[in-house]
């Protein structure tokens, strides 16, 4: 009986347990590494909020200028150039589908 037994659970164990466990983990992996829908609203929620900072820094930037002549803002990413928005039109088009795809 112990001829048949080994040899079976050991047949079974390399061609059902282990590809399976190592499919199982494959699986894992991959579902992992994607971003989940409460990760995109979190992504979302947190680009409209550097949006909203970023104008209020503008308005801040220019009641300072009005108050004091010699104020001179800090270089940042401005919102009128052209180079600094590129990619920042390419999320929002991005957005703009997934929301259209979405509803």
């Amino acid at each position: 009986m112990d001829d048949i037994l080994v040899p079976l659970i050991v047949m079974g164990t390399l061609f059902v347990g282990l590809p399976w466990i190592i499919l199982h983990y494959v699986t894992k992996w991959k579902t992992a590494a994607t971003i989940t829908s409460d990760d995109e609203v979190l992504l979302e929620e947190l680009y409209s909020l550097a949006k909203r900072l970023d104008e209020r820094m503008d308005t801040v930037e220019r009641l300072v200028a009005s108050d004091d002549p010699s104020f001179t803002p800090v270089k940042r990413l401005m919102a009128d150039q052209e180079t600094d928005n590129h990619k920042l039109r390419e999320l929002d088009r991005m957005m703009a589908e997934k929301k259209g795809a979405n509803q």
